[in-house]
């Protein structure tokens, strides 16, 4: 027993040490990825301005653009990846994350529809600010509308006698598939500029992130995690089996429900705001599980944590996160496939 007890609490204090790490490291990036930018500025210029003592350029320049951007980061980071690790638990499945099950798909023909057909934004025709969300709450509710319906039928299917992972993930590539076919009959549609500016959009990048965008974000996330790290204990109950989980007074049919409309919600936002940004809810969490172990009380504030640090590192090697998020996550992804096919046929 006290064998036992020992390990136990070797176990909690290394999940404690690794907490303090990550916040220490995205803290850190913060810092640096604030004080990079054309205009090179110290950590010492950076400092000051965070606390009103710099020059009035440098200030305008850190609280204006690089602060609002920098957070914004690792806001999307942390929605898309605790909805990830979320996702796996509610459906018991490995490669469940936004990208993976069509619902950022999903979630970006939302925001083009609601640009285009509903001018919700203003089209320009090049840099940064290609498309300028005048509405975007509007854009969200759209992006989250369409996430939704993709959320609610990967739950459907979920649900359905029989069906298994590879089943779920296969219909996530279906329902993908459908989502990006809409957005291309869009694009279609569209004029020229109009074209340019969606294709610039799905890139997924946060160099436009404004305040308003980083608020928006922020006030569906953080009652997001606080919602998903109370039911922490549930979904640890979830992963034992539904049989189980129903015997110690979890409502699962509930549990589920709840869970994967607020993760859609959480991801629909950021989608909508930044873009396409792929994989960081399917890479976060199994890193965070790789390394810690898979007691949701700990892996969902981990996986949020991690998938604020791994976006802001994306952000600050200065090209559209989609792009580098895709690269890393599709080869992990293509290992995670193999991995449960090879587990199957043995």
């Amino acid at each position: 027993m006290d064998q036992i007890l020992a390990q136990y609490q070797s176990t909690q204090s290394k999940r404690f040490t690794f907490m303090i790490v990550i916040i220490l490291l995205l803290l850190l990036f913060i810092i640096i990825g604030t004080s990079l930018g054309p205009s090179r500025l110290s950590i010492s210029d950076v400092a000051k301005a965070l606390v009103g003592l710099g020059n009035p350029t440098n200030t305008g320049i850190i609280w204006r653009i690089r602060l609002p951007r920098v957070l914004a980061a690792v806001m999307a980071g942390i929605a898309l990846a605790i909805s990830g690790a979320v996702m796996q638990s509610i459906l018991r499945n490995p490669l469940g994350s936004a990208s993976t099950l069509g619902i950022s798909q999903a979630a970006a023909f939302g925001a083009a529809f609601a640009v285009i057909v509903l001018k919700a934004g203003t089209i320009q025709s090049s840099g940064s600010d290609a498309v300028l969300l005048n509405h975007p709450q509007l854009v969200s509710a759209i992006a989250f509308l369409f996430s939704l319906s993709a959320a609610l039928s990967i739950l459907a299917i979920s649900k359905y006698r029989g069906a298994t992972p590879e089943t779920m993930v296969l219909a996530g590539v279906a329902i993908g598939s459908l989502f990006s076919a809409g957005t291309t009959g869009l694009e279609y549609f569209a004029d020229d500029i109009q074209l340019a500016a969606v294709i610039f959009w799905t890139f997924g990048d946060l160099g436009r992130a404004l305040w308003r965008d980083f608020f928006i974000l922020a006030g569906v996330t953080i009652p997001a995690c606080l919602y998903f790290i109370k039911n922490a204990w549930n979904y640890n109950a979830l992963d034992i089996g539904d049989e189980t989980a129903k015997s110690l007074g979890v409502n699962t049919d509930r549990l589920r429900l709840a869970g994967m409309v607020v993760a859609a919600l959480a991801t629909s936002v950021a989608v909508s705001l930044f873009g396409i940004i792929a994989f960081v809810g399917l890479i976060v969490p199994h890193i965070i599980r790789r390394l810690i172990g898979g007691d949701e009380r700990f892996l969902l504030p981990a996986s949020a944590l991690g998938g604020g640090l791994f976006l802001l590192i994306a952000e600050t090697l200065a090209l559209p996160v989609g792009i580098l998020t895709s690269f890393t996550g599709a080869p992990l992804f293509l290992y995670l496939l193999v991995k449960g096919i090879r587990r199957r046929s043995i």
